[in-house]
This record gives C-alpha cells, structure tokens and sequence, in this order.
C-alpha cells in the first residue's frame, strides 16, 4: 500500500536530518523507538515527556498541554512498524487503538474525530510522530480503518486531549506513583484547569469488525479506553467519564464543511498581520482573518481555502522553504 512506502521514506529523511543536527536530534533518535532497529523492550511503557528536538528544519517541544484541541490533518502507519518498540517503550501493535503526536507526554488520551464523516475516536498516544510536514497525528493502522480513512492514506481531524483520562494513564505508566509533573491529580492539589466542553450531540454508536487476518491483540481485547469529554449540563463545567467504549467502538457525530488553509501567522497587531499577507502573494491567496481567543484578538495570516491534501502539502514546502517554519495545516 501507498501508505507504508511513505513512512519509510519519512524514517530515512529523519535518520538523515538528525546525523546532520547534531546533539538534540542525537537525543531524539536515542529515544524515540520509531527509528530504532525494532528491539522490543516491553509492552509497559513509562511515563514522558522529552527534550525539544528539530526535524526538516522545524522544532517540536513536548510539554503537557491540558487545553490541546487542534485541527489538521491525520496520517497512519503499520506494517513497517509492527512489534517495534514506542517512543515510551511499549510494543507497537498496528491493531491495537493508539497514534503517534509530536508534543503530548507519553501516554496520553486523545479524542480524534474524522470531520468528513463524523466518526470519533479514543486513541492512546504512546509514540512520536509524524514527522512529514503538515501532519497533526500519525495513528496506528486499526484507528485508521475505525475512523474510515485507511485507503485514503490522510483526513482532515480534529485532535483534543482528555485531561482526566491521560492523567490516570500517566499515573499508571509510573506505576502508580504521582510524579511532580502530575502533581494536579493529587488529592491535596490544586486540579488543573479542564478546559470546558462544547455540549455533546447525540452520537450514534457502532461496532466495526477487525479486518479479515488481523486479530485484535490481548491488550485491545481485555482494556476499555475511557470515553471522550462530556458536558455536564448548564452549568458551564466539563467532566470526563470514568469508564468508556471499547477499542473498536465508533461514535458517530454531526460534522460540517470544512475547508483546508495554510495559516502562517498571527498577531495581535492588523498591521501586521496585512504585512505579512502582502509578502504571501507569490506564493498563494493569502488572507488576514481576525479571531477572538480567551477573549484577546488576534490576526490569523492563511494562504487558501484548498481543495486537497496534496494542494496544501505543497504549500506548505513553499512556505517553509521561503523561511516561515512555523507554517501549519489547518483544517477551519
């Protein structure tokens, strides 16, 4: 398949780049299983966050982002992978329910929906990646196929984090012990702040089957991931289930048109933000969209609307190559 040709393309453009970039990369590649030999150090991983590290030019910096809700577009791998070990030291199985993000400690729980055709997930981050440009996350084969993308190769996703739920796994992945990074989920702490939830519609639930040859793994069969963030009503706060639907189960929620844009930049400064949309012109139809975040203002600089991936992709490189790093796929 297409697919996997493209993942080993991108682990021999990363093993380059970090030969050539010296201590940080060197760092990254020590630890991140992706791009080891496949040597299985266990199904147990351990709880991670990571250093800063460069990749094709851009930097990452993992941290713990409570607030994370991004949109973009989804890839997946598999078979190239299949038994090695994860970032955190887990064994990657391509049929269990997991995904590979460049920033978010390992393990964590993410909600991934599909905006084309509604399907939602619960996948478990424990691994990094992607490492292509214009990527938000690189799920695992099974959660491809579930969130109905598999043949097409990428989807335009929405990626948001479930607090409660990554705390508890994170907790579990030091064995038990509440590290000072996981502190919020002490019972004499101070809790984190929970970003509030946008009111649940009614969601239809479906079972998918495995695909024929690929038998779901002990771990996916006996262990229930938590289920996705839920409205508690009308009084403004949010909480999150403590038990949810098994790997393998689709939630079906109600999604709209979407288009694709290449955002560059954004400021709290108009002048700015036109500034910058002028330089653009070269290269695509920029445009300045303003945008009200936790209540400050900003100037969002993107080229688009873009029909396709492939159209985006290419934008992007341009981008890029002319010196705007921080250039991001957005799905909007």
């Amino acid at each position: 398949m297409r697919r996997p040709r493209v993942a080993v393309g991108v682990v021999v453009t990363l093993v380059a780049a970090l030969i050539l970039g010296g201590c940080a990369e060197t760092e990254f590649l020590a630890n991140t299983a992706k791009q080891a030999k496949g040597t299985r150090t266990g199904s147990v991983g351990t709880y991670k966050v990571g250093s800063p590290y460069q990749i094709g030019g851009v930097w990452y910096y993992p941290k713990e982002d409570w607030d994370y809700v991004e949109t973009g577009i989804a890839s997946w791998y598999g078979p190239g992978f299949h038994g090695r070990s994860t970032a955190n030291g887990e064994t990657f199985d391509e049929n269990d329910v997991t995904a590979a993000h460049r920033t978010l400690p390992l393990p964590s729980i993410v909600r991934v929906t599909n905006l084309t055709n509604g399907r939602a997930l619960v996948v478990r981050v424990n691994d990094r990646g992607p490492f292509a440009h214009g990527r938000i996350i690189d799920l695992s084969r099974r959660s491809a196929q579930l969130l109905g993308f598999e043949r097409q190769g990428t989807a335009k996703v929405r990626v948001e984090i479930l607090p409660e739920d990554s705390r508890r796994d994170q907790i579990a992945a030091r064995g038990g012990a509440v590290g000072p990074a996981l502190a919020s989920a002490a019972p004499d702490a101070t809790p984190a702040p929970v970003p509030d939830a946008v009111p649940s519609p009614p969601v239809q639930v479906s079972r998918l089957e495995a695909p024929t040859g690929a038998a779901p793994s002990p771990a996916a069969r006996n262990k229930a991931l938590p289920s996705p963030v839920t409205s508690s009503g009308s009084s403004g706060t949010s909480s999150v289930a403590t038990g949810g639907p098994p790997p393998g189960t689709v939630e079906t929620v109600p999604v709209s048109d979407t288009d694709i844009w290449v955002q560059v930049g954004a400021f709290e400064n108009r002048d700015n933000a036109r500034r910058l949309s002028r330089q653009l012109k070269d290269i695509g139809p920029a445009k300045v969209q303003e945008a009200v975040v936790a209540g400050r203002t900003y100037y969002r600089v993107r080229v688009g609307p873009l029909t396709e991936v492939a159209s985006a992709d290419r934008t992007l490189e341009q981008l890029i190559a002319a010196g705007f790093p921080g250039s991001r796929i957005i799905v909007d």
